[in-house]
Parts: structure tokens; sequence; C-alpha cells
């Protein structure tokens, strides 16, 4: 147990450093870690300044100090950090934290970085910063779980310091790629972190109602660090709207119920953490009992084990020799449309398995993880015999899956439990061990109870354990049928864990397998059975799951049975859905989307395919983003599905001469700014509304933005800015446009932008995010 796991009172930490550095001369273009090295007893004032006031903890100044922000510096990463964790050590703090933001790029599949690379980028920093002396690492500012695990893992596997993980949330209450606070905490802390927070985003008010559902959960210490409100424009001067002592009630209220580690971001300064302090004085630290609870997630989306969880077992490629043929081949769109319409038929979990001998398992389940997940948003069970595949799949995967499975031998134990508790997964846990399968119901329970007690030893929580008591073939073992049942049961009772079976599997080799495969949940469910791995496309294996529900009172109400049959008649099974090219694009099924076009333009022309299939097919996909029914994830992928089709439709369409485009839009990320992670989402998505896109990249000279307009007639620029101290280099962006009479529009966006400094700045329109850029568009151009 590190002392942060341990606190046994309140641990404060400093406040802002941009906007400390803005106010000592910091301008836009300037990157602030370079203060490190150029300025370093400016950085060490700020430090002094921030103990005095009362901070137990110095963050040094490396929020990016990577080697992707750093290209362009005279200075390594190593030089960097080394000398921020010097000069902070140099503070007189109680400890010094190696603070590490986010890449500045956006991970693969929404962007271009892959997972190791974003994971040897962190553990560049984790390595110069423990080698300096750092005592503890806070990963903060994170808005993707994805971003936030390569980080964790790389400080956890490079350095045996404390590791804090802190995220950063939208008005919705969600991270900007979706992810919820439910995913981030319990997911986090399974792997291991000494701490979760939340920092950045608004001021302390609007944060207090995610601090409250992270202390529901959070089985280690949280930490709150807000802005001081949101920024404002003020006599040509950025200011924030809640003072410190506004700031200070409501970070007293934040430690009265619960949050541990205090202080400020954006904005805050040395008397935001005086009236911490001084607001907190004589409090005693309130210790939570968090709930304690089962659950998987992928990126945007969490299912609670509560009642009935059910997993879709169609991709396991035993006797399905269409799904043999698609492993062999790598057609993902097949394995793809299968996990879609599981999802549809109303499965919960997506079970994933790629066992074939002739194929290399790790690679492809790899591969099947990253293709799935990017075209339903359950959570995935991962299903392998082979330890070196489940964890190739494990540390890939954006979420929190179901791991299949470990065993009671402890060769199996030793291998799978390491997977599970360094990647903060799920578990299910298979009665048998080196003697077998026990005949016994009494015994399967004894192997239950040695798995629990294993997987305490490496950390592992026993309500993140599954226990399958195992189901034989009726055909051959018909006497084991009950001593699964009774195994269940016993698990259920002496346990207290959930339990999971395999359905199916009683029914092999007989006859109307339906009617066993029914009977048999039926009487599992009422032995305790928590999570039937099925066939959710099987109707009356649905209706027995439905049925169950109203008497187990998970369906309260009824409502959901009577919506099911009132009035109707179930059908024998679940058919596959016939897709029209709109729910393909929809779905994300690049491959299929890429035939039927190549079909359509036997019969249509380009331009028809795009305003009559493409076109409606993304104001869809805007419509659900903007509901909250996808996330960024998926917004990204149909538009990304779409861009390839879009560019068989181009070669068509130059061919005869005629042009695509349906207006030219300048984007950049204005001088001083080399975030572009919102720029290029927003191109994505006017790319394949038909937009010819001029990508002036990030940390833009104004002359180059006028340059762009002036010589290709630009109708439409976007400007974006991340950073507060850059929105004034976007003023002066639109003042140079206006000056020389340019007959164009500007819409801006970024995290610091809102209504007010928009009009503020002189633009046309505001883009609160990437669907607000193809609205404003529309009206310029259509």
């Amino acid at each position: 147990m590190s002392f942060i796991s341990e606190l046994k009172d309140f641990l404060i930490f400093d406040g802002g450093m941009g906007t400390m550095l803005q106010a000592r001369g910091l301008v836009g273009g300037e990157i602030p870690e370079s203060y490190n090295i150029t300025h370093p007893e400016i950085v060490l004032d700020i430090h002094k300044e921030y103990v005095a006031a009362g901070s137990h903890v110095i963050t040094t100044n490396t929020f990016q100090a990577n080697r992707v922000k750093l290209k362009d510096s005279p200075y390594t990463v190593e030089q960097v950090v080394t000398a921020a964790v010097k000069i902070a050590k140099q503070s007189g703090s109680k400890y010094v934290a190696l603070d590490l933001g986010p890449t500045g790029q956006l991970l693969e599949p929404m962007g271009t970085l892959s997972f190791d690379e974003a994971y040897e980028l962190y553990k560049e920093q984790v390595i110069a910063g423990a080698s300096a002396g750092a005592d503890l690492i806070i990963i903060e500012t994170i808005g993707d779980f994805y971003e936030a695990k390569a980080a964790v893992l790389a400080a956890k596997e490079n350095s045996d310091l404390p590791v804090i993980c802190s995220f950063t949330y939208q008005g919705d209450g969600r991270t900007f790629v979706g992810n919820s606070p439910e995913t981030n905490v319990l997911t986090i802390q399974a792997m291991g972190v000494d701490a979760i927070g939340i920092n950045c985003s608004f001021g302390p008010k609007e944060l207090l109602p995610i601090a409250k559902k992270y202390l529901e959960y959070a089985k280690v210490p949280v930490l709150v660090q807000p802005n001081a409100g949101l920024p404002q424009e003020k006599n040509g001067c950025t200011e924030f709207d809640v003072n410190a002592e506004e700031f200070s009630v409501i970070m007293k209220e934040m430690a009265e119920l619960g949050v541990k580690i205090l202080g400020g971001c954006c904005g805050t300064n040395p008397e935001y953490i005086k009236g911490i302090c001084k607001a907190i004085s004589g409090i005693q630290v309130t210790h939570t009992t968090p709930k304690l609870v089962t659950m998987a997630s992928s990126a945007t989306s969490f299912v609670f084990f509560n009642g009935v969880t059910i997993v879709g077992e169609k991709i396991n490629p035993t006797g399905k020799k269409k799904l043999k043929e698609a492993l062999r081949t790598q057609d993902f769109d097949y394995i793809n449309k299968e996990a879609i319409d599981q999802v549809k038929a109303r499965a919960d979990i997506i079970g994933v398995n790629a066992g074939l001998p002739e194929i290399d398992e790790p690679e492809i389940l790899k591969k099947m993880v990253k293709e799935v997940s990017s075209v339903v948003t359950a959570p995935l069970q991962i299903d392998s015999a082979d330890p070196q595949a489940l964890e190739a799949a494990a540390r890939i995967y954006n979420g929190r899956p179901v791991i299949n499975s470990v065993n009671g031998t402890q060769k199996t134990m030793d291998e799978v439990f390491p997977i599970v508790k360094r990647y903060g997964c799920m578990v299910i846990g298979l009665t048998l061990d080196e003697k077998g399968l026990p005949e016994n119901a009494a015994a399967r329970l004894e192997i239950a109870r040695k798995i629990v007690n294993s997987a305490a030893s490496y950390g592992i929580a026993r309500e993140d354990i599954i226990i399958d008591c195992l189901v034989l073939t009726a055909s051959s073992h018909q006497n084991q049928m009950m001593e699964t049942l009774n195994a269940v049961r016993l698990v259920k009772q002496e346990l207290g864990v959930k339990t999971v079976l395999g359905v199916s599997n009683v029914s092999f080799g007989m006859p109307n397998r339906e009617l066993l495969n029914t009977a048999f949940l039926t009487s599992a469910l009422s032995a305790g059975l928590d999570v039937p791995i099925i066939n959710p496309m099987s109707q009356s294996i649905m209706n027995a799951i439905d049925s169950f529900k109203v008497i187990n009172c998970q369906d309260l109400g009824c409502k959901s049975y009577v919506s099911l049959f009132s009035g109707t008649q179930a059908s024998a099974e679940v058919s596959k859905t016939e897709r029209s090219l709109q729910d393909m694009i929809i779905e994300g099924l690049k491959e299929e989307v890429t035939k039927a076009t190549l079909e359509l333009l036997k019969t249509e022309s380009p331009i028809d395919i795009i305003d009559k299939y493409f076109i409606p097919s993304l104001d869809i996909v805007g419509r659900k983003y903007e509901s909250g029914e996808i996330f960024l994830p998926q917004l990204i992928h149909s538009a990304d599905t779409v861009k390839e089709a879009f560019e068989i439709l181009k070669g068509y369409i130059h061919s005869d001469g005629q042009t695509i485009s349906k207006g030219k839009i300048a984007l950049a990320t204005v001088k001083g700014d080399v975030h572009d992670i919102g720029k290029n989402i927003v191109k994505v998505l006017l790319e394949n509304y038909g937009y010819e896109i001029f990508d002036l990249g990030k940390d833009v000279e104004i002359d180059d933005v006028v340059k762009c307009v002036k010589e290709n007639d630009i109708k439409l620029v976007g400007l974006s800015a991340l950073m507060t101290i850059t929105v004034k280099s976007m003023k002066r962006t639109i003042e140079a446009l206006r000056e020389n009479n340019l007959d164009c529009k500007v819409m801006v966006g970024g995290a610091v932008l809102n209504e007010e400094y928009a009009k503020m700045v002189g633009a046309d329109f505001y883009a609160k995010d990437a669907r607000e850029g193809i609205r404003v568009a529309g009206l310029i151009f259509e």
C-alpha cells in the first residue's frame, strides 16, 4: 500500500500552472514546459508560493512534456522532465508529483496514434521522472479512457511510484469521447491506481455531482481539482468567474462528503489553495463505504450485473463453418454483423473467441476485439484458453472486459490472474482443477472457493469474479445436470459471487436443441444463474429470460414484458437483419458499404449516391450523437466508413469531369496552440459531407490563414483553440481576415470557447462540437 491509498488526513495539491506562467510573461507560441530550462527561477517561485499557501504536493511543470509536444524544441523529454522534478524538489514541498497530461492526439481508431505509441510516449516521461526523484505520478486532464489506460500501464510497468489518474468531463457528465464516471472509476481502480480523480472541466459546483458519483464506487481516495469556474474576457484580460472564497465553500462540501485529495486547476492560484486549507481546517476526513458492484464496460457503455445479464455466444468458431472461414480470411465484416445482430437481439455482453489451431490466435483475437468494439458499444467477453491471446486482447481493449477464463489449476491461476489484475478485468472461474471436473456439487464449490481465495491474493475483488459450474452434455452426462444446478445454488449461497453457464452445451448431439436449452435455462435461472451465455437470436430462449425477469422483479412493473408481448405473437426465431446501405453506414460496416456503393454505381450517379444515401445516413448518425444514443467513437467510425466509399466515388466523378466539392472550408488551430484533436474531428466529418477541406494544421501563423483564404476563395474558416492564452491569437486571426476584406465567414470552437467568447473574438458562429460544425457549413453553402 502507498501513502496515498492509506490516507488518514487530507492531501492538498497545488493549483494552476499555465495561468500562473501567463501572469509572469508566457505568451502564445511558447511551450510552458520549456520554462523549466529557460526560466527555472519563475517555475520555482510559483512552486514556493503554493507551498507557502499550504500545498503538500507540488506538481511538476511537465503537463505535456512528451516527444510530440517537444518535437520542435531544442530540449529532450529527459532534459525537460529532469529539470522540472529538480525544481519542484527545491520548493520545500512534502511530495513532488510527476505530471502527465494528454498526448494531444486522438488514439486509434478515432485518430492516428496507436495505443502502443501512446504507451511509449508516457513511458519516456515516467522513466525520466522516476529517475529524477519524483515521489508519485499524477495522470491528469484525461478525456479518453483508452489514453488513461496507456498512461497507467506505462506508469506502473516502468516505476514503483504511487499513481493517481484524473479525468476531465463535459457538461453531460461524460468525457469528450463518451466515457462515464462509472467506467473510469471501476476500471482504473481495478488496475491498481492509488487514487482516482476529476480535474479541469468546470468550477467546483459543476464537478460536485461527478464527485458524488465517484464516491459511490471508489475504493481508493478521490481527488478533485476544479477550474476557477469558466474563463471570461474583462478589459482585454482573461478572468475566471469563481473567486477563491466561492471556490473554497464548495471544496469544503466535497471534503465533508469524502473527497480526500483537493487542489485547483486552470485559473486557480495560491489564494485558492490557501482558501481550501482554511475551509477544511478542523474537519475530519470522511471515510466512505463504496458500493460493491460487478461491472463490465466498453469505451462508452457499462453493464452492471444485476439480475440476468446475457452474454451472446455466436462469435465462437466451435461448430460454425462460416465463422471459421471468416477467421481464416479475416473477414471482420462478417464477424461484426454477428456482433451487431446479437446486440439488436438484446445481448448485454458479446463473447469473442478466435480459438482455431491453424491461425495466430493472439494476433487475430486482438484484431477481432478492435473490430467488434468499433461497431457495438456492448462490453466484450474475451474467450481463450491461451494466456498469451488473453493478454494481447485485454491490453488493447478499450474498456473493462470479462476474461474467460481461469480454472482451479495452480498453473492457470498463476498465468491468468496477473493479466486480470494488470488490466482491471473481470474474470470467469471454471470449477475444474488438476483432477478434472468433479462429479458432485460440493467439490465444485471447493474449487470455486479456491479460485476466489487465490484471486484475492492478487488483489482481485470477489465482485469481479464470476463462477462457471460448467454444463456437460445431457446426451452423455445426464446424471450431471442436477449437480451443475446444485453447484450454482451452493456457490451463490456460500461465496456470494455471480454465476455463469454456457447453456447451449447441454443439448449437443440432441434433437430439438432449442427446447432442451430453454428448459435447462429456466431451471438454472431458478437455481441462481446470473449470466447465461446463450444465442440471443433464439426467441424461445429470450422469451424465457423475459419471463424470468418478471418473476425475479428485475422487470419492475412488468413494463418490458408488456411492451414486448402485448398484442403480439413472438416468432420462433429472431431473423438476421436485412441491411440497407443506410444501415451499413450507421453500423460502420466498411467492406459492406464499399460493395453496396459499387453495386449502386451501376444504376445511379455518384452525386445521387452522396445525396440520397451518404448524407441522410450521416445525418441520422449525427442526431444519435446529439441525443446521447451514441458517442464520438461511433460518430467517427460511421464517418470513416463513408470515407472509404467516398474515395471510390471520387474516381468516378473526376473521370466524368464533375466536381464533388460542396464548398471550400479552411481549418486551423491558431498560432500558439498545438492541440488539434477537435479540428481533426471536424475535418473528418466535413469531408464526408462533401466539403473540400484545406487543413492548415496546428500553431498556424495568422498570415498563413489569410493567404489560404485569398488564394483559394474560401467561404468558411474554422478556427480552433484549446488554451485560454491562444484565444487572443484567434481574435487577431479574425481581425486580419476582416482587415483584408475577405468574403468569408468564421466559426470557432475549442475547450475554452463558449458563445460569449465567440462574440468577443468577432466570430460569426460558435461550434460547440463537430456536429454543430456540419450545421454551420450547411447554413453557409446549402
